[in-house]
């Protein structure tokens, strides 16, 4: 089989975007519009694909990280010359994939028809087309009479008679390597740009006695840049309904998909529901039998099998099986839900590990904290975590009973089966199974109150006097 390469063409400034952050690295349903176009390469059948890099070089690198072989473009002038920077990468034979870095929507289908096209008819260029009824800003597909293509023109360059033809390239290309090679040196510049134009190539290939065939994608939206933030929008939104539509079809349940945001890298099980409002982002991963929402967030975080997370935001955490969060929880990064933890309604938890079948039902902050199984936490505890220079931990034994309105003053422990009274302020540990106090004794003053309000009485007669 021969060797398959792909190059990505991620050298521009999109000026567009205004925006200081490069274009490629507008992320699409939580990736970057590059790393989209090269995943799509991978699954194709491409090991590493090249990166051609620019603008903001350092930042793609960055972000885009190990899964590419980066080849820089100093000078910005037009795609044959980053295709002919990145010529020195590729073996001496075999297919060439070439997409724009812009382009999110690609799918591996219109890259391995194009490989099946250049198989089938041994051609030594194989270009994505579409049909368009406002072709407006495309390069146009021209060909002889026998119907083969001669050559592309781009807008800039074009006749009103060629700017009513309408197909049109779409900047995906298969190039056989060798021929490739060959012929790119030849490119010239002498257009309204003074660029070096990739869509040269197949009038170059008919000249040399080659052949460019062409596959015609129907879904155009496979296809389109994103040149602008409008664009970007409505290439997010096109991503998002296939998302969607790809958990539906295996078994999650999503009550309105107009108001649901899923992103590209998260994992939903079956039989899972999706009410409304509800975002998941990141490398998050539900499990099986899941109620998420309505007005839920979760971000990159890994949930167990029937959890149920209502109006709540969850970020970097773990969750355990059968656990029930919301409704207005605040799950902050490096916590820990065991199985069956109860977290409801105001209830703040950070770097937290929660054990089997704790409870905190009601506006509790819990941070840098363990929290024993079966533990219950009662409403309005507080960890006091921080001492304006570091961060102490409060360590809950299993079975213990904090009583509501608890202060813990870190660092300290609650024994196993220990517990606090309500309204206390601990500041020592309490060991197991004993009951930690920390408040005034009340004292009870007779007819206090009476007076009291007699007093307020006579001041204000006073006063209105």
């Amino acid at each position: 089989m021969p060797h398959l390469s792909g190059v990505v063409l991620a050298a521009g400034k999109g000026t567009r975007m205004k925006s200081p952050l490069p274009k490629v690295l507008h992320r699409v349903c939580g990736v970057p519009m590059a790393d989209l176009a090269g995943r799509a390469m991978k699954e194709a059948g491409v090991e590493v694909p090249i990166l051609v890099v620019g603008h903001g070089k350092d930042e793609v690198i960055e972000a885009l990280g190990d899964g590419y072989d980066y080849v820089e473009q100093a000078e910005q002038k037009g795609t044959g010359h980053a295709m002919a920077c990145a010529m020195e990468r590729l073996p001496e034979d075999g297919f060439v994939f070439v997409a724009p870095g812009d382009a999110p929507l690609i799918e591996a289908t219109v890259y391995c028809q194009m490989l099946e096209a250049a198989k089938e008819r041994e051609s030594d260029c194989v270009l994505a087309v579409a049909l368009l009824d406002d072709p407006f800003g495309y390069g146009r597909i021209i060909r002889d009479a026998g119907g083969s293509v001669v050559r592309i023109i781009e807008e800039p360059d074009a006749t009103d008679e060629i700017r009513a033809i309408r197909e049109v390239c779409t900047s995906f290309y298969l190039f056989r390597i060798r021929v490739l090679r060959d012929l790119i040196r030849r490119l010239r510049n002498d257009n309204a740009k003074g660029e070096y134009y990739l869509t040269d190539m197949p009038e170059l290939i008919h000249k040399a006695g080659g052949r460019t065939e062409t596959i015609t994608v129907r879904d155009f939206n496979l296809l389109k840049g994103v040149n602008d933030r409008w664009q970007l929008a409505q290439a997010s939104q096109t991503l998002r309904e296939r998302i969607l539509k790809l958990h539906a079809e295996n078994g999650v349940s999503i009550e309105d998909p107009s108001s649901t945001y899923v992103e590209f890298d998260v994992e939903i099980g079956a039989n899972t529901t999706l009410h409304p409002m509800t975002v998941i982002e990141g490398r998050s991963r539900i499990g099986v039998d899941c109620e998420i929402g309505p007005s839920s967030r979760i971000v990159s975080t890994e949930v167990g099998e029937a959890v149920t997370i209502m109006m709540s935001h969850v970020n970097r955490a773990r969750i355990g099986d059968g656990c029930r969060i919301g409704p207005f929880a605040n799950i902050r990064p490096h916590t820990e839900l065991g199985k069956d933890v109860k977290v409801g309604n105001f209830v703040e938890l950070k770097n937290a590990i929660v054990r089997d079948g704790a409870s905190l039902s009601h506006l509790t902050y819990v941070g840098d904290a363990t929290v024993g199984a079966r533990a219950n936490i009662g409403a309005g505890t507080i960890t006091c975590n921080f001492d304006g220079f570091d961060k102490h931990r409060t360590e809950i034994g299993d079975d213990a009973f904090v009583g509501s309105n608890s202060t813990l003053v870190a660092p300290v422990t609650i024994g196993e089966g220990a517990m606090t009274a309500a309204g206390s302020t601990i500041t020592e540990d309490v060991p197991d199974g004993a009951l930690g106090m920390g408040r005034s004794r009340q004292v009870n003053k007779e007819n206090w109150a009476e007076q009291w309000r007699k007093r307020k009485q006579q001041r204000r007669e006073s006063k209105a006097k």
